[in-house]
């Protein structure tokens, strides 16, 4: 038979509420998603560029507008005759310019738009955590969350999202988000990378 004394007793009490509680933290409610409208359809937007240097992969597509297609840098993109987007061997998807054949400007001038209106209302978020790491979140396990930096934000490690499949985070960064070479965003527990956003 096992006795428990006053010390046991409090210290099993504590180990039952944070068993207890910590649950409850993945419980509090995720935010809203962020409606991209047709921005949604590219891996890559961009108003101002696109440029790469090294070895670069990307699964979608990717666009600019209103600049022209020699804002689009380093990828070596074919444009057949007369057509509404040009292909590069680095983009798994098509590569659009507003400067392309038609129905092209049309449709970048609409993503555009619906891209800077899902830019306002990410930013326009309360955050519900401010500060986290004093910019370093390397290392970091996330719950979902809108999270709010003042400054900029470094991943010299791997950041893990935790979550289900309709959780939903957003990332407010002022200053500029360096990643190093060979850090990941890993998703576990059903996370989306659809539901993650950089403001």
């Amino acid at each position: 038979m096992k006795k428990f004394n006053k010390n046991s007793t409090a210290a099993t009490l504590v180990v039952s509420l944070v068993l207890v509680a910590s649950p409850m933290l993945a419980l509090a409610a995720s935010p809203a998603t962020v409606n991209l409208g047709a921005s949604g359809s590219f891996a890559i937007l961009s108003k101002t560029g696109i440029s790469t240097t090294g070895v670069t992969s990307i699964t979608g597509d990717i666009g600019v507008s209103p600049i022209a297609a020699s804002a689009i840098t380093g990828f070596a993109l074919t444009l057949p005759v007369a057509s509404a987007f040009s292909i590069s061997a680095l983009v798994t998807g098509k590569v659009y310019a507003s400067d392309y054949a038609n129905p092209t400007p049309a449709n970048l001038t609409t993503a555009v738009l619906d891209m800077q209106t899902a830019y306002t209302d990410a930013a326009g978020r309360a955050p519900t955590v401010t500060e986290l790491g004093a910019g370093n979140i390397g290392g970091l396990t996330l719950a979902p969350g809108v999270y709010k930096w003042g400054t900029g934000v470094t991943i010299p490690t791997d950041v893990f999202l935790s979550g289900g499949s309709q959780d939903v985070w957003i990332f407010q960064i002022a200053q500029n988000l360096n990643i190093s070479s060979g850090a990941k965003i890993v998703l576990m527990g059903g996370a989306q990378a659809a539901n993650i956003f950089w403001q």
